[in-house]
């Protein structure tokens, strides 16, 4: 997993093809993933900092490790 500053805007990447639906994300983070339908996730990928140390608990319990936190680039950031 990448490394993120505290005061850095964050970003939620999920890989769905390594997602196995196990949903631990889901009972770690309620309010932040949720699966609807047949395990289809739904999440925010650009969350409040303020979520931060929940979102790393669920990068931790997901069990095929589908979820990482990233840093967000910077508006003025060169692509």
């Amino acid at each position: 997993m990448k490394s993120v500053g505290r005061a850095g805007a964050l970003r939620v990447v999920v890989d769905l093809n390594r997602c196995q639906g196990y949903a631990q994300c889901c009972y770690v983070a309620p309010d932040d993933f949720a699966l609807r339908g047949h395990e289809i996730l739904f999440y925010d990928p650009a969350p409040a900092a303020a979520r931060r140390g929940t979102i790393e608990r669920a990068v931790q319990a997901c069990p095929v490790r589908a979820i990482s936190l990233q840093a967000a680039p910077d508006d003025g950031e060169a692509p």
